[in-house]
């Protein structure tokens, strides 16, 4: 399984989208600093993740809400409005 997951951070109101192969591992790795691009804001609580059977699946969908904001909004607003 492949996955796109969120992370926020605990310290900020910043939050991460990315996608691995492992999940519980890249996790750890973020809160223990080993990605340089999320070691300043750590640590962080898994807030979303959707599974894939593909790894191109799950990059195209990261990507797709990396760069397509609309994608972006509609899913923080499924999750942060309550």
């Amino acid at each position: 399984m492949f996955y796109v997951y969120i992370l926020k951070s605990q310290k900020q109101n910043w939050k991460y989208i990315g996608s691995c192969a492992d999940l519980r591992k890249r996790f750890i790795e973020h809160n223990f600093g080993k990605v340089k691009s999320t070691q300043a804001r750590r640590p962080y609580d898994l807030i979303y993740y959707e599974a894939y059977n593909s790894k191109v699946a799950a990059l195209k969908r990261e990507i797709e809400l990396k760069r397509n904001s609309s994608k972006k909004e509609e899913l923080f607003k499924r999750l942060f409005e309550n």
